[in-house]
């Protein structure tokens, strides 16, 4: 870069006051990952002089996004697909609306990342072939499914937009940002063993970044730690346990038990209480399951609140309960009931080694009790 730059100074005098010339200066310059004082003055001069000139706008645009200056990095790519739609411009505003902070709140932001998907969109479209497009459709997936009720078809976009890249891109298939997007993905989605995977690629494609294998630290510690406790029964004695088990009563399905009772899934009707030996996998419609905590851990990142129940029959099961209120938890001891819970079964293998056989999931709780003394 410096000896271009060398080269570049040596013809000052004569192209000063050339576009193309002031063009290359900026683009030179934002090489460097950080802003440039220099080239955001060469690059502004280069638009002045030419305003139709599209790489000078999207040069611009990438300068301001360097300084923070994200509205006139907005502005910068609006203005270039003012003269020409091409995919750099669609891609960078379509990152650049993911960043900026809503002006009126959730509904605003939920409007900045749906028009980020479209423009993301319309990068494709331009050329399918290019996988950078395919990966920031990816990440503006990503950002659409937890902006907006985690909605299991944009998960999946998501998913298969990475998926594209990767296939149509062997720089794409090296992302190291890629294999973190969707590892973290495949962490909320359960399929941790592909997150592991995922968080693993990512920390030998990049080295120096810190986050992919603390990440996966932190996953494979939990699932171990879920183990162990789903083994133990929450480390509880047997006395104890029994003692608590003795005031589970189907009396505790509560409003599960109406006629009236309406279940997330839109059902109405009294639900069937089930144990967990009686539950298959995937969703259980119209049946409700009970049992008494005997654990529960913190969350961490994208981690869902997550305790163990023990039923009537002893058998321990982990449930995960996603977008939860702030301050809501349980307490050992508490009963609690699921309605039609949704149930996965895990064997999770990484370098080698398996954890976490069975639990179920559920998006929200029918009763919570106080613990018994």
């Amino acid at each position: 870069m410096n000896k271009t730059l060398k080269k570049l100074e040596e013809k000052e005098e004569l192209y000063k006051h050339s576009a193309q010339y002031l063009l290359l200066r900026g683009r030179c310059l934002n090489i460097a990952p950080q802003f440039s004082q220099t080239a955001e003055e060469s690059l502004s001069r280069a638009v002045k002089l030419e305003p139709t000139l599209v790489e000078g706008w999207n040069t611009l645009g990438e300068q301001y996004w360097k300084k923070g200056d994200l509205t006139a990095a907005k502005t910068c790519f609006t203005g270039a697909l003012q003269q020409s739609k091409n995919k750099v411009s669609l891609r960078n505003l379509s990152m650049v609306l993911r960043q900026l902070p809503p002006e009126s709140g959730a509904q605003d932001h939920g409007k900045l990342i749906m028009e980020s998907v479209d423009l993301a969109r319309q990068a494709v479209q331009l050329d399918v072939t290019d996988g950078t497009s395919w990966y920031i459709l990816g990440n503006a997936y990503i950002s659409l499914f937890f902006s907006s009720g985690q909605n299991p078809q944009m998960s999946q976009q998501a998913l298969s937009a990475y998926s594209q890249a990767e296939k149509i891109d062997k720089a794409s298939a090296l992302n190291a940002d890629l294999h973190f997007n969707r590892a973290t993905l495949f962490q909320y989605e359960e399929m941790f063993s592909s997150a592991l995977a995922g968080y693993s690629r990512a920390a030998v494609l990049d080295p120096g970044w810190e986050e992919p294998p603390e990440r996966e630290k932190q996953l494979l510690e939990y699932l171990n730690q879920v183990t162990n406790l789903i083994e133990n029964k929450g480390k509880m004695k047997a006395r104890r346990l029994r003692n608590i088990l003795s005031s589970l009563s189907v009396s505790a399905l509560g409003p599960c038990a109406s006629p009236q009772f309406r279940s997330p899934t839109g059902r109405t009707g009294s639900l069937e209480p089930r144990c967990f030996s009686a539950l298959t996998h995937g969703h259980n419609a119209g049946v409700a399951t009970l049992g008494k905590v005997v654990f529960s851990l913190a969350t961490e990142g994208r981690m869902a609140f997550t305790f163990g129940m023990v039923d009537s029959e002893e058998i321990c099961y982990v449930a995960m309960v996603y977008n939860i209120a702030d301050g809501w938890g349980v307490l050992i001891g508490d009963t609690v009931v699921i309605p039609e819970p949704q149930v996965k079964r895990h064997s999770i293998t990484h370098n080698d080694k398996v954890n976490f056989q069975r639990r179920g999931r559920e998006e929200g709780l029918c009763v919570y009790e106080p613990a018994v003394a």
